[in-house]
């Protein structure tokens, strides 16, 4: 199978992952990118980002169109959610990569517990 199309279906897994749950697309692409596209840790995550907003853009719109997005809702957590990026963004260079993956391993992890139990 070509490389293209490997990544294709990962675009294609973290898309569903973002469309179902509203999130995971990214940690789903951090770790396909790195094995898939050969790329280092830094460029894996910046790199998922830059994937998910178009993504996310393309659920939020279904959703409106479904009448299942609450924007009054959604707002504050907007706001806050701009200021870490943009604070995240700033430090992003400044963290140990060995860090950067032990806190997504740890976000993943209390993510998929929570969501268990």
């Amino acid at each position: 199978m070509s490389q293209k199309i490997r990544c294709a279906i990962a675009g294609f897994a973290a898309g569903l992952a973002n469309g179902f749950f509203g999130a995971g697309g990214g940690a789903l692409l951090v770790p396909l990118f790195t094995r898939l596209a050969k790329i280092d840790d830094r460029r894996a995550y910046a790199s998922s980002v830059a994937v998910i907003l178009p993504l996310s853009i393309v659920s939020a719109v279904v959703y409106y169109l479904k009448s299942d997005l609450d924007f009054a809702l959604a707002l504050p957590y907007l706001a806050g959610g701009l200021a870490g990026g943009l604070i995240g963004g700033r430090v992003f260079k400044r963290i140990p990569t060995v860090w950067l993956r032990r806190a997504l391993a740890v976000i993943i992890v209390y993510g998929g517990v929570r969501f268990l139990l």
